[in-house]
């Protein structure tokens, strides 16, 4: 009964009528019915204020005018229609359901009186900024475009770097109300078409309303986050980096309203490379990579391994000096806690701050409080320096998802150092191997090629390889053509 309603019919007003109590005509403001004749014909445009193009719609209503008034019979005008409308992206539907789908999401209507099928024009417009660097994300070298809230724009900005005829763009809808556009990207003769179907099943099974936060909420449907704290995905704002992933053959999921990409499956260590290494020499990059891994070992060791040893007794003497000579007025696992927790505190108000304010709170928060704590007695020098080294680490993280759960991580180092020593230091990082080796990304586990080991690929991981030098993809993603060049490739 609920299908025989959005059928077309041949009278106009009965399918207005349809149009008008389904989407609120009359109560909805920015709702359209602009009325005309086309081949003497009574019909009617259905659109939404600011989501059409005014020039290209000024077009199509004086070329809908031109049509011929006369001779022309109901089984030519589908046909009239295609001839005389002066665009490019134009269908038919004969469903009402379908076509107020393709309302909602911007596109016009063209209803005819007589013609059991509805005219789709895609003259859609949104309102989009301009691409620019990622701030997340910024690079010495290299392009400064970014992705926006435009999927459509994303897909073109990823195809201007792989002109392959192969490459996929399989777009889905997930929200019974949002119904928002989800975009699968992947190279299909490279790609494990396994993968795919799986990414490709894990969205369409989710069943909500709406997915309002895109990408996130997205992700947290078909990876199944919700205790585990580590990324099982890795998001990038940048084009060149989810090209480079596809050709790698990984699957790239893009979400409209979202400036973002989700790549899968990943591991541990994609989240410790940043484009950088890839825009300096090989040595260079290299050098960097080694210089953030350490960087992100030590924002989750170096405070609860300070702790240990600050508290011990007979230390060797090349390292005796670690310790504040003057304890403060509180134990130290307290102020190292108060300051973990007040440099977080820090972090988000330079977040909900306005730009121009921004620069003052960071002197206020990281400079005059750190100071006058340390006159009065409060904090010891020494910890507030090791918190800052740990912050300094944390911020060379380059994935903010990441260093997050290394943060959380970090507690249970700290605790379990706090409450047995050299024991639950041990016991802390017992937990956090665990729980990165039982980690998975669609079936790939999270430490590969570490666990399992795989001696190639880890040279891989340790190493920035010349591009020339990187003869095969990664078996990580089992792609079907392993060799990312041609074997006959000769030097010139």
């Amino acid at each position: 009964m609920q299908k025989d309603r959005f059928a077309v019919a041949k009278q106009l007003e009965d399918n207005l009528a349809v149009l008008e109590e389904a989407l609120g005509y009359g109560v909805t403001f920015d709702l359209v019915f602009r009325r005309l004749r086309v081949a003497n014909r009574q019909s009617c445009l259905v659109f939404f204020d600011g989501f059409i193009q005014d020039e290209a719609v000024i077009h199509i209503i004086r070329a809908l005018q031109m049509v011929p008034r006369l001779g022309v019979t109901l089984t030519a005008i589908k046909q009239d229609l295609c001839d005389w409308i002066p665009y490019f992206e134009l269908s038919m539907a004969d469903d009402l359901e379908a076509a107020i789908d393709q309302l909602l999401s911007g596109a016009m209507l063209l209803l005819v009186d007589g013609l059991q099928e509805v005219a789709i024009l895609d003259v859609r417009q949104y309102v989009v900024r301009s691409s620019e660097e990622p701030t997340l994300e910024k690079v010495t070298r290299g392009s400064r475009d970014g992705f926006v809230e435009t999927a459509l724009f994303n897909v073109n900005l990823i195809r201007r770097r792989i002109r392959d005829p192969n490459l996929r763009f399989e777009a889905l809808q997930v929200g019974r109300r949002s119904k928002t556009d989800v975009i699968v990207g992947y190279i299909e003769d490279v790609a494990d078409p396994s993968l795919v179907q799986e990414v490709k099943d894990r969205i369409g099974a989710i069943d909500r309303d709406a997915i309002p936060m895109g990408g996130k909420n997205l992700e947290e449907y078909i990876l199944g986050t919700v205790f585990n704290p580590l990324p099982v995905t890795r998001y990038t704002e940048r084009p060149d980096v989810a090209a480079a992933h596809l050709l790698e053959g990984h699957v790239v999921i893009i979400v409209d309203t979202t400036p973002f990409a989700l790549i899968v499956p990943v591991t541990l260590w994609h989240f410790t490379q940043h484009a950088e290494e890839y825009f300096q020499n090989p040595p260079v990059g290299t050098y960097l990579r080694w210089v953030r891994t350490a960087g992100i070992v030590g924002s989750l060791v170096l405070l609860p391994l300070w702790y240990i040893l600050a508290v011990s007794r007979n230390l060797p003497p090349w390292i005796s000096f670690i310790g504040p000579k003057e304890p403060g007025r509180l134990a130290l696992w307290l102020q190292l806690l108060m300051l973990e927790v007040g440099l977080d505190l820090i972090r988000m108000a330079l977040i909900h701050t306005p730009d121009a304010l921004a620069t003052s709170l960071g002197i206020v928060g990281g400079i005059i409080l750190g100071d006058l704590a340390v006159s009065i007695g409060l904090f010891t020098a020494e910890a507030i320096l090791y918190a800052a080294i740990t912050a300094i680490c944390t911020f060379a993280t380059p994935s903010i998802e990441l260093s997050g759960a290394l943060r959380l991580f970090r507690y249970v180092l700290f605790f379990g150092a706090v409450v047995a020593g050299w024991w639950g230091l041990g016991a802390g990082f017992l937990i956090t191997f665990l729980t990165m080796g039982l980690t998975k990304s669609f079936g790939i586990p999270y430490l590969w090629p570490l666990v399992p080991f795989d001696g190639p690929a880890m040279l891989r991981v340790l190493l920035r390889y010349p591009i020339p030098r990187v003869a095969v993809r990664p078996r990580l993603t089992k792609p079907q053509d392993l060799r990312a060049q041609a074997r006959d490739r000769r030097r010139r």
